[in-house]
């Protein structure tokens, strides 16, 4: 009876040292307890191996011997060997050449004293398999039977294992093979399969199991050999994907496959090519010392264990060579908020950043949701060993990559409300103060920091939808928003919870002022009323109302501003999302009334309706045509380049529409965001087919063009430089109480040119 307590304790005491097979006292204590005779096998005994092991272990590449591969020449390396026979039972088969290692001394120095003897060539190390004290290229073949496995459970993450896989990488010489035995648990394979995408030829075997066995786990030998740093090929395997059970095992094992399979046939037909950092360096792109001109590489810069963060970045050598260049090797960060902007987002807009950058070699990093609240210094202190590696030429220990940044110039934001629509997604309403104001307001902000009220949706990160500013500016306004944002931010995460919007009673749209247009492309499109200015002025002094409509409500501002400063209009704005009309009035004052009014429906709709009762009405004496129409209205998918409008606003179709909806003097306006000079002619060139007189304001330092289309030939002046008269006439059309606004629309007015036909 004492016996077998005495049994059961050490039973017990040796499973208690496999709760973490990182640790080192663990494995000590395992090892003493098992002692050097009592062997611990992983997976897969010698019977079970040796057929297929020994075969693997076949190099033409080696010298051979009676047409056979001289085995006493292959070097073998087996990374935390424990106290398993393997290494002997591979000596015994003639491969006297064999490195073991262990990070238990105790194991090592029982495996030593077992052998010493009878396999005097057999080498035995204290060393930890996540950071080898080895060459690079000192092995033929590294023999891994579950150690990959140990590294790489699921409470640990990846680090380790990305660790082990990086050195094995790293000692294994042209034609290696990293053999290893696992069972192929899909985060496992998930990490391994990437880390031997380029360079490496992967095969997948079965190890039959021993009769008596009763686990229904299957043992996989996977094989990846070292080949030339271009290769990439699919996966091959050995067996019958029919013959496998229906398991959980298989099941995972087959969709890791087939998902890396179709990576790498993708990959093949040169589609969107990702590469990592270690696929670089072993050239998969050529030597990357050298500047190779308008080469463009879409790469993922660090991993669990090599850096703190992960980055999604493109490398980019400018497309020629100049003696203009300030940089080898730039760095550009791209925040989050700004990654969706064309400029960041197409090949187009990336070659724009390169020239501005004066880099031979610019590296632009993509920051995400992970990098949120990190120091710019933390962000450079963890890539800065990353890019290193990539830049052309050798740079000096001490030499420093200029780290640039694409700035919001935001000095401090305060989040209002957020809110979530079933149409738009995520909407953020934000107080911000700026770094610098321009302008007249500028010389305000020196004695008073200026707050502004900004509207953006999620879907179109980087593009403001409205702005507008706020007139009451002390501390008392300052102490308001802090209470109203506390209470608005807790109100809205309760409200997104429900799918709906947190109503607020004691709104705070009186801070917004309405005599002011924060955007500069507002007051340019109000400009080009010029155009029409006469047709205006007729309207004006016969009391005869002017009918105009605002496709795109956004905050409100625009359609609140022509209420007020042109008092003949009759303005109609047309919004989709009811989420958005509701933040216009809470949070930005906008207010309804017999000569604004706002409509929830589509806007493609909206005005084909228009055109279709137009006619009915027209063959009854009734014109009720739009005098006006500003489609301002932004794409949920900027991805084609442009920004806004959506592209369903621009289709030929919707632009004859527009046509038959507007009087004969009437005025098409369109805010076109783009920074593709192929997609603004594309915009311009249908705009031609179906209006015979076109004109542009480009605004400087901004992407907005605003288009104008008149639907009379006749119409607007055909000089600017000889056109005083349409300005003055839209000077006095305008009640602008604000003089800087009043200059500025005047001043863009100038600035408006009539498009080649």
């Amino acid at each position: 009876m004492g016996k077998q307590k005495k049994a059961q304790q050490a039973e017990a005491d040796l499973l208690s040292t496999l709760e973490d097979f990182t640790s080192k006292e663990n494995w000590d204590k395992f090892f003493s307890i098992k002692g050097k005779d009592d062997p611990f096998e992983w997976y897969a005994e010698w019977p079970q191996l040796r057929d297929l092991l020994l075969t693997q272990l076949q190099f033409s590449s080696l010298q051979e011997i009676n047409g056979e591969t001289s085995k006493s020449d292959v070097q073998v390396l087996v990374p935390g060997c424990g106290n398993s026979r393997l290494s002997e039972q591979l000596y015994d088969a003639g491969f006297q050449c064999i490195t073991n290692i262990d990070f238990s001394k105790v194991v090592i120095g029982d495996m030593l004293k077992r052998n010493v003897r009878s396999r005097p060539c057999m080498r035995w190390r204290v060393m930890d398999m996540t950071s080898m004290q080895f060459a690079d290229k000192s092995f033929d073949a590294v023999l891994d039977k579950g150690g990959l496995d140990a590294l790489m459970e699921p409470e640990l993450g990846p680090v380790l294992g990305n660790q082990y896989v990086s050195e094995v990488k790293r000692v294994l010489k042209e034609g290696g093979k990293f053999i290893c035995l696992t069972l192929g648990e899909s985060h496992v394979l998930g990490m391994f399969f990437p880390k031997f995408r380029y360079g490496w030829k992967i095969s997948i075997h079965i190890l039959p199991q021993k009769q008596s066995k009763k686990s229904k786990l299957k043992t996989f030998m996977v094989v990846a050999e070292k080949t030339s740093p271009t290769t990439l090929q699919t996966i091959s395997t050995s067996f019958d994907h029919n013959a496998l059970d229906s398991g959980d095992q298989a099941k995972g094992v087959l969709e890791a496959l087939e998902t890396e399979n179709n990576i790498r046939t993708k990959c093949s037909s040169g589609n969107d090519l990702v590469y990592s950092l270690e696929d670089l360096k072993i050239g998969v792109k050529g030597d990357l010392s050298e500047l190779n001109p308008g080469q463009r590489v879409q790469l993922t810069l660090g991993e669990p264990g090599q850096s703190r963060f992960c980055y999604k970045s493109v490398l980019l050598d400018a497309q020629q060579n100049s003696e203009e260049f300030l940089y080898h090797c730039g760095v550009f960060l791209v925040p989050k908020t700004r990654a969706h902007e064309w400029l960041f987002s197409s090949e187009e807009g990336q070659w724009m950043v390169v020239e501005s950058s004066k880099s031979a070699r610019l590296i632009m990093v993509f920051l995400d949701a992970s990098h949120m609240g990190i120091s710019s210094e933390d962000i450079q202190k963890d890539l800065s060993p990353l890019v290193r590696q990539l830049a052309p030429y050798k740079i000096d220990d001490g030499a420093q990559i200029p780290f640039m940044a694409a700035s919001d110039g935001i000095k401090e934001r305060k989040i209002v409300h957020q809110v979530t629509s079933p149409l738009t997604g995520q909407i953020t309403v934000d107080d911000v103060i700026y770094e610098k104001v321009d302008g007249q307001l500028g010389q305000l902000s020196l004695s008073k920091d200026l707050v502004f009220r900004r509207l953006t949706f999620e879907r179109s990160e980087g593009l403001i939808q409205s702005e507008a500013l706020l007139s009451l500016i002390d501390e008392t306004f300052e102490k308001n928003v802090n209470e109203k944002g506390n209470k608005k931010s807790s109100s809205s995460s309760k409200s997104k919870k429900k799918g709906t919007q947190k109503r607020n009673d004691s709104s705070n749209y009186q801070n917004v002022d309405h005599g002011y247009l924060a955007s500069s492309y507002h007051s340019g499109i109000i400009s080009g009323f010029m155009l029409i200015s006469s047709y205006l002025e007729k309207m004006a002094s016969s009391g005869t109302t002017v009918r105009a409509v605002v496709i795109g409500l956004g905050a409100g501002l625009l359609p609140m501003f022509l209420h007020g400063c042109i008092p003949f209009l009759k303005v109609e704005a047309v919004e989709l999302d009811p989420v958005v009309v509701g933040l216009a009035k809470d949070y930005f004052g906008f207010t309804e009334d017999e000569h604004l009014k706002v409509h929830i429906t589509d806007g493609i709709k909206f005005v084909e309706d228009v055109a279709a009762a137009t006619t009915k009405t027209e063959n009854e004496g009734i014109i009720n045509k739009l005098d006006i129409l500003i489609v301002d209205v932004d794409s949920p998918d900027s991805s084609s380049g442009m920004t806004c409008p959506a592209a369903d606003f621009i289709e030929e179709s919707f632009l004859s529409t527009v046509k038959n909806s507007l009087s004969k003097e009437g005025l098409f306006v369109i805010n076109l965001v783009s920074r593709s000079p192929a997609v603004k002619e594309m915009v311009v060139s249908r705009m031609k087919v179906v209006f015979g007189k076109l004109f542009s304001l480009q605004l400087e330092e901004d992407v907005n063009e605003v288009i104008f289309a008149l639907n009379s030939e006749g119409s607007g002046p055909t000089d600017f430089d000889s056109s005083p008269e349409a300005y003055s006439k839209l000077k006095k059309l305008l009640n602008v109480k604000n003089p800087e606004m009043n200059t500025t629309i005047i001043d863009s007015a100038n600035k408006i040119k009539p498009l080649d036909t």
